[in-house]
């Protein structure tokens, strides 16, 4: 009679250890109910992953493509600086040239006013035409 005991214990110990082994395909409903909400997430995660990726790809090469403006913008931009200066140096040669051109010449011979000694009718005729201070300008300067 010992015998019988010590089997059925020895039965369900074995037994036991096969269930446990394999493993127990049943699980409670919430727990089921949890793993399935989970899925979901993890699969609408994946998703959303997948999508900022493929914005960040776009923004990336959108990036790119700006910076390629950006360094073409400052190239040109100093290549208009350097026209900027190269025109306004010219611009002033150009003035100084023009008010070199404008400034009167002193003229060659000096003339002296005449002093009237001679008779009064004689005098009429030997007068200057225009008044001797005044200072004649040209017309039009020529700038090249």
């Amino acid at each position: 009679m010992n015998r019988h005991p010590m089997r059925l214990i020895t039965t369900v110990v074995g037994f036991s250890f096969t269930l446990g082994l394999v493993g127990c395909d049943y699980w409670p409903p919430a727990l089921q109910a949890e793993i399935e909400q989970l899925r979901s997430e993890t699969q609408t995660l994946s998703i959303e992953k997948i999508q900022l990726q493929a914005q960040v790809t776009d923004l990336s090469k959108t990036k790119q493509e700006l910076q390629g403006q950006v360094d073409e913008l400052s190239r040109i931009n100093r290549e208009k600086t350097g026209m900027i200066t190269s025109l306004q140096n010219q611009l002033d040669a150009a003035r100084a040239r023009a008010l070199k051109a404008m400034t009167p010449k002193a003229p060659l011979h000096k003339k002296t006013p005449v002093k009237p000694t001679m008779k009064a009718g004689t005098a009429s005729r030997n007068a200057p035409k225009t008044p001797a201070n005044k200072v004649q300008t040209p017309k039009a300067v020529g700038v090249r």
